[in-house]
């Protein structure tokens, strides 16, 4: 009764092994290792073996079972009785010698070794399986580096909002949150995985909100045509949490690059303005001209003219006297961003301040009239109460 008790448990073992790899997502042989290592210490210390060499502990990957066998050296004159073998003594006594590494092996499984085992070695397994969760979670996030994640808040630590996101936890810092953020414990947040490092205590996955990249994975979630190629997006300038301009280009002449982002009554463009809470949004077409993408970028002010000095990307841009403070924007944020976008230093001039002021020789005027309107989507107003 007893043997068949040990070998219905050995079973069940295994059973319990398989189930936890394949509910950890791990491989079935590197638990099954860990449990070796582990039989091997435990024996090591209980039996006191202090050479490791000399040894070795085998689990059954089919039935569970345990062996410890003794490796030596065949060799015709023994010398050292401890780690060698003659062949007199592999014969007469029942050793196997393994054709992949020479070494000759004898079963010398102890009776009482199966209950100090399994208890020496429930803490290591422990670890092991630990340390090959832990890998195989930051070997998924390595893998998902710059992607979008969604997960649930669990806790807040010091305005840090940590998030359960899928078998791990990641962590949102209150400098990768925007102003707009308001989140409690159990809200659903969706941010952008910035980097993934590895740490005593496992894998630290690192999220933002007010990368730029952020955004730019939104659209291409929400739009089909940047999924297809059809569509891609050249640049995003981001002031998280208070305004954003993102240019798009169309590979396709039949396909619409800015009313393909917007979609029709704005169906695909809502979503993003929604995970971005108050913060504006302006969605422009990039030109190849220059002049255009700048004129573009300044959008919604309209722009009289645009000047050039390739040499310095420096431009000066004139716009009607009652435009220039919507061409600078509140606190220079327009102008800053367009500049941001277009990589040009932006010097932006009313119309009467440009007749004081010549256009230097250094710089020349570039035709704009292919400048088309931005798409500055509304902000919804807030409902009275």
């Amino acid at each position: 009764m007893a043997g068949r008790r040990n070998k219905q448990e050995k079973l069940n073992l295994i059973d319990a092994l398989k189930d936890l790899c394949a509910e950890k997502d791990i491989k079935e042989e590197v638990l099954f290792e860990a449990v070796e290592s582990a039989l091997k210490v435990a024996y090591k210390k209980n039996f006191n073996h202090q050479d490791e060499d000399s040894f070795e502990v085998v689990v059954d990957r089919e039935t569970g079972s345990f062996h410890v066998y003794a490796l030596k050296i065949p060799v015709e004159t023994v010398e050292d009785p401890e780690t060698e073998v003659s062949e007199e003594d592999i014969e007469n006594n029942g050793y196997i010698v393994s054709e992949e590494d020479g070494m000759a092996r004898i079963e010398v499984t102890p009776k009482n070794f199966g209950r100090i085992a399994a208890q020496a070695a429930k803490q290591l397994v422990v670890q092991k399986l630990r340390e090959a969760e832990r890998g195989v979670i930051y070997d998924e996030f390595t893998n998902r580096d710059s992607d979008l994640v969604k997960g649930r808040v669990v806790r807040i630590e010091d305005n840090e909002l940590i998030i359960e996101v899928g078998k791990t936890e990641a962590i949102l810092e209150p400098s990768e949150q925007t102003a707009n953020d308001n989140y409690k414990v159990g809200d659903m947040v969706r941010a952008y995985i910035i980097r993934v490092e590895k740490s005593g205590k496992g894998p630290q996955v690192f999220l933002s909100r007010t990368h730029p990249n952020f955004l730019r994975r939104l659209f291409e979630i929400e739009v089909p045509e940047i999924q297809e190629g059809l569509l891609e997006i050249k640049g995003v300038a981001r002031e998280a949490g208070a305004r954003s301009k993102i240019a798009v280009s169309s590979k396709d002449p039949n396909v619409a690059a800015v009313g393909s982002c917007v979609g029709q009554h704005g169906t695909r463009i809502q979503p993003v303005l929604d995970e971005l809470g108050e913060e504006k949004l302006d969605v422009i077409e990039w030109s190849p001209k220059a002049g255009v993408f700048i004129a573009n970028a300044l959008s919604p002010a309209k722009i009289i003219s645009v000047a050039l000095n390739d040499e310095d990307k420096n431009c000066r841009v004139v716009v009607p006297d009652n435009q220039l403070s919507l061409a600078i924007g509140k606190e220079g944020q327009n102008a800053r961003l367009a500049a941001k976008l277009t990589s040009w230093k932006i010097d932006i001039k009313s119309l009467r301040q440009s007749k004081n002021d010549p256009l230097p020789d250094s710089m020349h005027e570039v035709d704009i009239s292919d400048a088309m309107a931005v798409f500055k989507p509304r902000q919804k107003k807030a409902k009275k109460k």
